[in-house]
């Protein structure tokens, strides 16, 4: 059975992707693709460190192997919103070596997820993984007393509602009561006077 090294790890973040490398030891210094594939960012489920992983296509060979540290600073690539550059401790040649990558995405959305995610992971490090698990659940808390807090507001509005409708009633009925009985009043007057003889 063929392991693939990532069976104790989360991918948190999957997209396709186009991987270059700056190129030193030749005569010129250039930019040149190492590959094209899916790009994934993955956590230790035991140890708490994230890593970012891209194979290439169809073979599968591993072009982009790191672990995120706090150093990795992802920088715009010629003022592009779906490319970055960043330099990292590289171990995809199976040999640690510090490499300057560029990684251009199909559209902005996905380069803002893929920083935005790597940004998350930097605040992490070296936070224990029972506390993150904590931190996950206050939020699920926090997230779920939001909702009730709503539905109670709800309720409450329904309840005032109704309240305000039955006073409105109340009311109108107390209205039709006093005009009957000023309309009663005034039959009973009008009946005296006709009832009287003239002097």
């Amino acid at each position: 059975e063929v392991k693939s090294l990532e069976e104790n790890e989360e991918a948190l973040l999957k997209l396709r992707a186009k991987l270059y490398r700056f190129e030193t030891s030749g005569e010129e210094n250039e930019w040149k693709e190492r590959g094209v594939g899916e790009v994934k960012i993955l956590k230790h489920g035991d140890k708490g460190t994230y890593r970012i992983l891209m194979r290439r296509d169809k073979t599968l060979k591993i072009c982009a192997n790191h672990y995120i540290t706090k150093d990795i600073n992802l920088q715009p690539n010629c003022g592009s919103d779906r490319a970055w550059v960043w330099t990292a401790a590289d171990f995809a040649d199976e040999a640690v070596k510090t490499e300057t990558l560029a990684i251009r995405f199909a559209n902005a959305e996905n380069a803002k997820k893929f920083k935005d995610l790597i940004v998350e992971c930097q605040d992490k490090i070296g936070i224990p993984t029972d506390e993150q698990e904590s931190d996950k659940l206050a939020k699920e808390l926090e997230g779920l007393e939001v909702k009730e807090s709503k539905e109670d507001d709800v309720k409450e509005n329904d309840s005032e509602n109704k309240e305000n409708e039955t006073k409105s009633k109340d009311s109108e009925q107390n209205e039709s009561n006093t005009s009957e009985t000023d309309a009663s009043d005034e039959n009973k007057n009008t009946s005296s006077t006709e009832d009287t003889p003239e002097k």
